[in-house]
């Protein structure tokens, strides 16, 4: 790994917008934006489960959902759009290209605080106190901010987590790097016990023999040790083989076990599911540098990609996403079907190590998407209403859908909203990657249109609103009062 030395970690160059063609300054701080609003549609919105596929770039939506504004992505954060974090009155936005900070203590008109040019997919974002989390999962020629693509056959490339110091959310500062065994497509943030570390889990695949840092078979994640008050001590700590039998061997609709593509930890449950392409497994964290997987389950008829998961607040049922197609497929058709491409709903039985996930029900927007709209399951996160299971999900180009799995064998969508297909004549790849809940909005980043800010008015999920968090990060999921 080539390192790029100790002042330059700690010097980033600060520039303003207008002088954003200099691509070697990694952080920008923006002027304050004007926020924009995308027009509602007709005042007479269908109902959730209509069939009717909206013009291009037409917005429709159920009654009870809708856009509040939106923050087209400007140059050179112009990359493809990934995950969110939040802190306080902050949100964090993942882009292929770095980062951007929001101030949305006025969630009608977010204002750019800074944005952080740091290229590398897919720019997964944690936050926890002054320091930010960030996953390169594409092989660079050095550890810096103005890295550039460089192939993992080449021992000296680099691939992990790059930490910030964010206590000036004007100003991150880049103080640390991590390499990591075939990159870190995501990495959740788990507290450690004592208050004082942080680990992260850190989730890569597709290893191969010709890759001298990702070597098969690769059934392992990597954990990162982050000692809070030094973070630059920051250092992996174990890669536990999370499939010492092997994982999914693959077949013709299911993709082979190769590493896991997210986890999603509860830690003051000291549970984590792992999505993990072929197989969805449930872990024991207590040690958290040593989580003990005690269920595994597959899915070989409808499941194709075991992508990300959720569970309920009383963490009794987890949600499997499926991202068939990986993204960039239209599954949202009749061709494709219901079951696939979808969520997939497990109740949790027994206790400790006797605890197993099992199956009750799929759930798919129940609406039929252009074959130009890339559409698949994707990024959700629980909306905390006590009592009940409701969650708001992402589904790309299918837009944002708002469903309640209360009952594991009948989910129902209760909300929905969408942006019709980019384009009625080609595919290209847009809509919601993350959707999520935060302190009385939904806020997603989307892949093409930039960052949207939405509004749900319902009665069954307006408790949440009395639901306040000082900070987020959907993958390790916090509980709150009034569950089950």
């Amino acid at each position: 790994m080539i390192r790029i030395p100790r002042p330059r970690l700690r010097q980033l160059q600060v520039v303003s917008i207008a002088a954003a063609g200099l691509l070697t300054a990694s952080v920008l701080v923006a002027p304050p934006s004007s926020a924009q609003v995308t027009p509602q549609a007709a005042e007479a919105a269908p109902a959730a489960g209509t069939n009717t596929i909206p013009g291009v770039d037409e917005i429709v939506s159920s009654p009870n959902l809708r856009l509040v504004t939106n923050l087209p992505k400007v140059a050179p954060l112009d990359g493809t759009n990934s995950d969110l974090a939040f802190q306080d009155k902050y949100a964090f936005a993942g882009n292929y290209n770095g980062f951007v900070v929001y101030d949305i203590s006025r969630p009608d008109s977010p204002q750019v605080v800074s944005r952080v040019l740091c290229p590398g997919s897919q720019n997964d974002v944690s936050v926890y106190g002054d320091l930010l989390f960030l996953s390169t999962d594409s092989s660079r020629s050095d550890d810096s901010c103005n890295s550039t693509a460089q192939g993992a056959d080449v021992k000296e490339s680099w691939e992990g987590i790059k930490i910030f110091d964010i206590k000036n959310k004007a100003n991150p500062r880049y103080i640390k790097s991590v390499e990591t065994a075939c990159g870190s497509h995501t990495h959740t943030l788990v507290p450690g016990k004592d208050k004082k570390t942080v680990y992260l889990y850190v989730s890569s695949y597709s290893p191969r023999a010709t890759f001298p840092d990702c070597q098969p078979p690769h059934d392992s994640i990597s954990i990162i040790k982050v000692p809070v008050k030094k973070p630059t001590q920051a250092a992996v700590v174990a890669a536990p083989n999370l499939f010492p039998d092997g994982g999914f061997e693959g077949s013709e609709t299911g993709s082979a076990t190769t590493g896991c593509h997210d986890i999603t930890a509860y830690p003051s449950r000291d549970l984590a599911a792992g999505a993990c392409m072929g197989d969805g497994i449930l872990m024991d964290i207590r040690n958290r540098e040593a989580p003990r997987v005690i269920n595994r389950v597959r899915d070989t008829t409808n499941f194709a990609f075991w992508h990300s998961a959720t569970f309920n607040n009383s963490g009794t049922k987890v949600v499997f996403t499926d991202e068939l197609g990986g993204g960039g497929a239209a599954t949202c058709n009749e061709e494709v079907g219901p079951n696939r491409g979808a969520d997939a709903i497990y109740d949790i039985t027994g206790r400790g190590d006797h605890r197993e996930m099992v199956f009750r029900s799929y759930f798919k927007i129940p609406r039929t998407n252009a074959d130009t709209e890339n559409c698949v399951a994707h990024n959700g996160s629980l909306i905390p209403v006590p009592g009940k299971d409701i969650m708001v999900q992402a589904w790309y180009q299918g837009g944002i859908s708002v469903w309640d799995f209360t009952n594991s064998a009948q989910p129902t969508e209760i909300a929905f909203w969408e942006r019709g297909p980019i384009s009625n004549e080609q595919m290209i790849g847009g809509g919601s990657w993350s959707a999520y809940y935060y302190n009385g909005h939904i806020y997603s980043n989307d892949l093409f249109k930039g960052f949207d800010v939405l509004k749900l008015t319902d009665e069954r999920t307006r408790p949440a609103e009395r639901v306040r968090y000082k900070e987020l990060n959907v993958q390790s999921q916090p509980s709150f009062q009034g569950g089950r």
